[in-house]
């Protein structure tokens, strides 16, 4: 457990989102401060629907229930397990030799077979044994999307980049929605193997539903870790590599892990929403961000996430 005594901000994104002018600018101050100073914020409202966040939640667990060939005939064969199931004990944090215990479903963006960016986007897989699947998480996924532009566009106007400049990058984006199973340990979990081992994630930025069991902790600038503990019904925020990389690393990727826990018998399942800029999109530092230089070289989007994807083994 954490012994400090910092704790991740809380933050109302509805005092954004329906507030007076004042109200939104007090917001986009907590939430950039927030997002600099700890690369976590806590979410005590927003605009995603408990009931479509509670459908989604069932449909997972009945997915996650089924016998493991019926899971393993649902892996996508091609596109870095963007899509359909990855079992157990495929995917490690970056430069860790040691697999995470979960396993876990992936959806994506869809597009028309004629959309420009359909060379990029795998199609989704849906499970046909569990009634409601495909859409509960269709439904999960148009909420959290629009959410994520919500909180973008906010960010945007701390950074002072142009209206549009997350919108534009965000559409038709790649952001991936992934439900995740973690198993009981056991009495004797693998040498070296956590449920999530440190790492920082890919994306832009990571919304994150109440998990159904605690566990998540982030790494705080002394080292320490810090717990991040939320109430039911609110959401955690942070913020990834690709948003660390355009504002010059003013904006951390934070690490962060989910740690085993002490009921070696208790299953957790969590929902993150990673928040991904579309595959042309070039990530270069912002303007307000240069400072005495960029520290990194232009890149694509999705150059950069299939980089990214090799470091933790999904490719």
């Amino acid at each position: 457990m954490s012994n400090t005594l910092r704790k991740v901000p809380e933050l109302s994104l509805l005092s954004y989102v329906n507030g007076n002018p004042t109200e939104q600018a007090e917001f986009v101050d907590k939430l950039f401060s927030g997002i600099k100073d700890y690369g976590f914020i806590i979410l005590t409202d927003h605009t995603v629907k408990q009931d479509v966040i509670d459908a989604g939640y069932e449909a997972v667990q009945g997915f996650f229930a089924l016998d493991e060939e019926t899971k393993k005939s649902y892996i996508c064969s091609n596109g870095g397990g963007q899509r359909g199931y990855t079992a157990f004990g495929h995917e490690h944090a970056k430069d860790n030799p040691h697999m995470d215990l979960k396993e876990f479903w992936h959806v994506g963006r869809e597009v028309g077979d004629d959309h420009k960016f359909a060379k990029y986007y795998p199609k989704n897989i849906w499970p046909k044994e569990i009634s409601g699947f495909q859409e509960n998480l269709d439904n999960l996924y148009a909420e959290l999307d629009k959410t994520s532009g919500y909180l973008l566009e906010a960010l945007g106007k701390a950074l002072d980049v142009p209206e549009e400049y997350f919108a534009s990058m965000i559409n038709d984006g790649n952001s991936i929605l992934r439900a995740i199973h973690y198993p009981p340990v056991g009495e004797a979990p693998p040498v070296g193997s956590v449920r999530a081992a440190a790492h920082g994630d890919i994306n832009l930025i990571t919304i994150l539903m109440g998990a159904t069991s605690s566990g998540l902790q982030l790494q705080d600038k002394d080292g320490s870790w810090l717990d991040v503990n939320t109430k039911p019904g609110q959401l955690v925020v942070d913020s990834g590599d690709m948003m660390s990389r355009i504002t010059n690393e003013i904006v951390p990727a934070t690490i962060h892990r989910v740690i085993n826990p002490e009921d070696s018998k208790s299953a957790r399942f969590s929902m993150p929403f990673f928040v991904h800029p579309h595959p042309e999109a070039m990530l270069e530092c912002i303007p307000s961000c240069i400072g005495d230089g960029a520290k990194f070289p232009p890149i694509s989007s999705h150059e950069c996430l299939l980089e990214r994807l090799k470091d933790i083994g999904l490719m």
